[in-house]
Formats: C-alpha cells, structure tokens, sequence
C-alpha cells in the first residue's frame, strides 16, 4: 500500500487538555503513553491489513505441489526460514530501520519518498529525470497492487469454507463478489465511523494467527529450527531453477510492507515499530512455523494449510474472522489509492478528478467515485478471470516487488544528495536491499504468463496516462507564455487611460505570476470594464505534505488596486481557496467579501495537431483528459455563484 495512504481512523488523538478519570487529571506522559497506545491499536487495522493477512495464501503458494518440490521435513523448514528471513530483511531490516527514516516532514509513501529525491536533485537535470521516472514506475504499480490485494485477500478468505465441504466450492465466487461489492459501495459514506473498529478486529486477528501457531508448534517443534538461515540458503539454491521460482511465492509473505512507511504521517514512526515488534511479527512467524507443523504432520493439507490449522470447531468461526480482516485489508489499500490519487493531482501529475471529503476532521479522508467505480470494475474482473486464490498470487508479486525496487533505488538518491552520506555507505545500505529486491523482482517476472501481466499492463497504462498529463501540461503552458503579454507593461499601459471602474472585487486565476490572465484580455474586450480591485491569483502546490500557515499566503501590491496573490499548498493540504482569501489573507492585509467578489477562469480548449511536441495519439489522449478533468472551481471549493468562465483554444 502505498501513498501517504490512509486515514481510516476518526478518532483525535490529539487533546492539549488533560483527560480527567473519575476526577483525577492525567498527567502529560500518561496521556502520551495512552496516545500512542491508541494509535498501535489503530495501526494494526491500517498499517498491517495487508501483510497480516498473507498467512492466508503464503505458505499455500510456497510449497505449492507444482514447483514440484517434494513436502519433506527439511524442505519445508527451508521454505518457512525463506519467509522468516524475508521477514527480518525486508520488512524488520530495510523499512523499520532504513526507509521510515526518510520521512518527508513527518509524512511518508510513494510521493513523499519522490518529492524529497527529485527536489535534493532540482540542479541535476539528468539525475531529476531518473528520479521522477522512477517515482512514477513506483506509483504505478501501486494501481496494480490495489486492485490485486482485495481480489487474493477476500478470495482466499472465502476459499476456507470448501475445506469444511464441499458442496460450499461453487458458492465461493459469488460470495466473493458480494462482499467486494458491498466494501466498495459503502466508500461514498466514508470509512471514519468503521475506522475505530479495524485495529480491535485486527488485533484479535494476530492473536488468533499466534494462539494457533503455538498450538501446533508444541505438537511438532522441530519446525523451530527454520530460525537458522542455513535452511533458507539451501532451499533457495537446492533446487536449481526451481528455487528461483519459489521465490516468487516466499515475496506473498512480505506483500503490504510498503504500508509501514506510508503510514508514518497518520500514526507515527514508534507506534508502527511498536506494533510490528509487539504483535504483528510474533504472530505471523508463529503462524507461518505452525503452518509448517501441519504440513510435517500431514502433506495432505497443503490444499489449505491455514484453515487446516485450526480444530475443526474453529473453521467457521475464522473463516468470518479473516473476511473481515481481508475487507479492512482491502479498504486500507482502497483508501490508499484514493489518498494517492488526491497527492498525484496536486502535484500535477493527474487530471483533476471530483473529490468528495467525507470528514470535516480529518482531510485525510477522501472520496473518489471515478476511481472507486473503476476500482470495482477492474477488481470484479480479476476475480472472475481468475478464479482462485493460486492464480491471483501469480499476479500478485509483480506490483508488490516492483513497488518495493523503486522505494529502494529513490531511497539511494535521498541518502546521497539529500543526506550528503557518504557513496560507499550509501551503495551499501542500498546495495544490499536493491540485490534483495531484484531477485524478488526478478523471481516474479517468471509469473508474467500466468498472471503477472495483469499488474504490468494495468501499470503502464497509468504511467503513460501520468506521463502524458504531464508532458502534455508542459507543452500547454509552452504555448501560453509564448502568447502571453507581461503583466507589469500590460498593467502601465492600461493605466494610463484607464477603463471604467465597477465596485467589488475581482480575481483572475493565473498559472503564471508574470504574465496577463487571458481572462482578463477577454473581459476588457467584451464588458470594457475594471473592477475597482483586480486580485491576479496563482495557486501553488509544492513538494511537500504541508505548508505552514504563515507561508500560505503571499501578497504583491501593484498599484491602482491591483494585487498579486500567491497561495501555496502542499499535496496533502486542501487547497480550499475560499477559506485561504476569508482567513488567510486578512492578517496580511488584503480582505474579500467572497458575495462582492468575482472569479474569473480561463478554460483552456485543447486542439490537437500533427506536428506537435507529442505523438498525436498522446495528443488526443492529452485533450480528453483535459475535456473530461475535474471542475476547477469545486476542486479550488471557489462559490460557484461567483464564477465567470471564459475559454481559450491552445494548439498542441
């Protein structure tokens, strides 16, 4: 999951108020221990829905009966000490340790990661280019893993009810289905009031996986020995070729750990690390080897080793247990997608789509209906087209990995021209994960048949349609300045003899600082009036979460009553312009009345032509995008009473 990804949770745990218990007042370090108490509970459900839920699957598809390694002692504690150092290296080691240090400003995820290495190399042209290819590679593939994660986890969730009988087999992909469709129907009413319940549900989730883990660890704990990583080098070089295979199933153990570090700006850095120490790695280690003692007990239960675990009496029970862990799974990664969209259209690396917030306290949380509508379609199809929990898990590793070797190789540009560290430590502390990643990498392309070319086509399909927005954004802003007339020589001229002067205010929308709003030209042209005082508006979102307030607001008197107003958001920021000319700019010195004042947009009509800066298929895939974008003035939240749009033809 990625994306600076998620506010599922409603709950403030900020309080600068001391919380009284039965007339006593807590004192601050109780309270801070109580926050953060809080917060690991509500981590579980958010950070680890994923990744928790791959017990599900994980062990099923590693010894899976195809690669035709045959289910002896040993190998199977080669196959459990794979998972268990993946485990240790990939999350323990390179997210908890490395990749959450890289915060920006307190936020984490794909986009926070591809801000800080693009800006540490704004001077290096080359090096700018790389970082932004590969932060786009990373974002991409996230869609991928969206889409896949709700499909395996409900899928696999479901499939426990055929190991009790049966005659339940046929029912599993309608009830698949129904539940999908139920999850993302109820997205439109927002996720804050189911929120506080995921980590609770999570959390009796991991103790089961512990409870019966240990249960069958006392039966048979031999299978402790997968500890000792010699087992894990000879299962993954034992085999020749086939281990290589192999690991593209021992990467299903690790899917959702990019989670930790996109989740860092919602609930902290220690409350993730204490989850993952406290609960979630014990129980998934402790899962995985009793997986494994049911499997030297009884090969025969590699059908459905997680199921199979528990006593017969406990079947039901969890298989309701793990639909509702793989829903919360599955919101935490719709969630994410949304969370991402939102940051990739601040930054203008998405058209505008319309965004519905769905809480007046947390602005986090967001609603997408295109995506989410798209999303379901995508996610119906995937699991129809494949079926079953083994198919959708060759799918699967493609996204996660590729997602994962991005992370790792924008994590090398950060260390060294962000952090100035030294190239030798910063080749190998990055060194060691980027050959980690690769071979995961590497081990899931072998899938790319099979189904891992669902994520690589879904993928590039979003990298073109991000990488046209934004070449074809370059070249539309080419044409308008090379149309444009200077501001400040337009501003002289027109005051000499100046127009007539109406009451009110009124405020032209600018992309560009220095140059005359088209706008502009047209009012003069057609209503040869100007308002008393003219507001030449130009709304920036920089690479950043969050921008401070006193460095929202920036105003440029220009004489006669003219002003140039810079408001500056970061991409996590709502860019509420109404609120930012109400609240923000009268400590500056520049009032609205919004009912006594006008907004002027110019929408800009995209014509493609041959010859152009892009293939003409780009082109036209450039002005569709930009016909069916988002309303301007509800994603600015400008009154829509008071908006005056003129359009402008730009060739392309």
């Amino acid at each position: 999951m990625d994306g600076a990804a998620v506010a599922l949770c409603a709950v403030q745990y900020d309080n600068p108020l001391p919380v009284r218990v039965r007339g006593k007042a807590l004192n601050q370090s109780t309270q801070a221990r109580r926050t953060r108490a809080a917060l690991t509970i509500a981590a579980l459900g958010v950070v680890y829905g994923d990744i928790g839920t791959s017990p599900l699957y994980a062990v099923k598809e590693t010894f899976n009966p195809a690669t035709g390694i045959p289910l002896t002692p040993e190998t199977i504690l080669g196959g459990l000490s794979a998972i268990f150092w993946a485990l240790m290296l990939v999350v323990t080691l390179k997210y908890i340790t490395l990749v959450m240090r890289a915060d920006n400003r307190g936020e984490g995820g794909a986009f926070a990661l591809f801000a800080l290495a693009t800006t540490a190399v704004r001077e290096r042209p080359r090096l700018r280019f790389t970082a932004l290819t590969l932060g786009l590679i990373g974002a991409a593939l996230f869609y991928g893993d969206a889409v896949i994660t709700p499909a395996i986890s409900v899928v696999s969730a479901v499939e426990g009810l055929q190991v009790g009988t049966s005659a339940l087999e046929h029912w599993i992909l309608p009830i698949t289905v129904l539940v999908i469709v139920v999850l993302f129907a109820v997205q439109s009413a927002g996720t804050g009031q189911v929120g506080a319940y995921f980590g609770p549900v999570c959390a009796v989730w991991f103790l089961s996986l512990g409870a019966v883990g240990v249960w069958n660890i006392v039966k048979h704990p031999f299978v402790l020995e997968a500890i000792n990583p010699v087992h894990a080098l000879g299962f993954l070089t034992g085999h020749g070729f086939v281990s290589f295979v192999v690991m593209g199933a021992v990467l299903l153990a690790f899917t959702g750990a990019e989670a930790l570090y996109a989740d860092i700006g919602h609930f902290g850095k220690q409350p993730i690390r204490t989850a993952w120490f406290g609960l979630v790695m014990p129980a998934l280690v402790l899962n995985y080897f009793g997986q494994g003692a049911v499997l030297i007990a009884d090969p025969a239960a590699i059908t459905n080793p997680f199921y199979l675990a528990y006593p017969s009496w406990a079947l039901y029970p969890m298989v309701a247990l793990a639909t509702a862990a793989t829903v919360i799974a599955s919101q935490a990664m719709i969630s994410g997608a949304f969370a991402l969209t939102k940051q990739a259209i601040q930054l203008g690396i998405l058209p505008r789509m319309n965004i519905v917030h769905t809480s007046s306290r947390e602005i986090g949380q967001v609603y997408l209906p295109a995506l989410n509508w798209f999303m379901l379609a995508m996610v119906i199809a995937v699991v129809l087209g494949f079926r079953t929990s083994s198919d959708l898990a060759a799918a699967y590793g493609v996204a996660v990995t590729g997602t994962m070797l991005m992370t790792t190789l924008l994590s090398f540009i950060v260390l060294r021209y962000r952090w100035n560290y030294n190239l030798l430590l910063c080749l190998f502390a990055t060194g060691f994960f980027f050959i980690i990643d690769g071979a995961f990498f590497s081990a899931s392309l072998l899938k790319i048949r099979e189904g891992g070319w669902f994520p690589m086509t879904l993928g590039l399909v979003v990298l073109i349609t991000m990488l046209t927005w934004i070449k074809g954004r370059e070249i539309m802003f080419a044409r308008l300045r090379s149309l444009a007339i200077p501001l400040e020589s337009f501003m002289e001229s027109l005051f000499r003899e100046p127009p007539h002067r109406v009451r009110g205010t009124a405020v032209f929308l600018t992309a560009t600082t220095g140059t005359v709003p088209h706008a502009l030209l047209h009012n003069l042209n057609h209503n040869k009036v100007l308002h008393e005082r003219i507001v030449f508006l130009t709304v920036v979102i920089r690479g950043e979460p969050w921008v401070p307030l006193e460095e929202r607001v920036e105003i440029t008197p220009l004489g006669n009553g003219c002003y140039r107003l810079l408001l500056t958001f970061g991409y996590m920021d709502q860019t509420d312009v109404t609120n930012a000319l109400v609240q923000d700019c009268p400590p500056k010195g520049l009032s609205f009345e919004i009912m006594e004042t006008s907004f002027f947009l110019s929408r800009e009509i995209v014509l493609p032509v041959a010859g152009g800066g892009m293939a003409l298929w780009r082109d036209h895939l450039f002005a569709a995008m930009s016909r069916n974008a988002g309303n301007v003035v509800e994603y600015f939240n400008i009154p829509t009473n008071r908006v005056i749009e003129l359009g402008t033809q730009i060739e392309i």
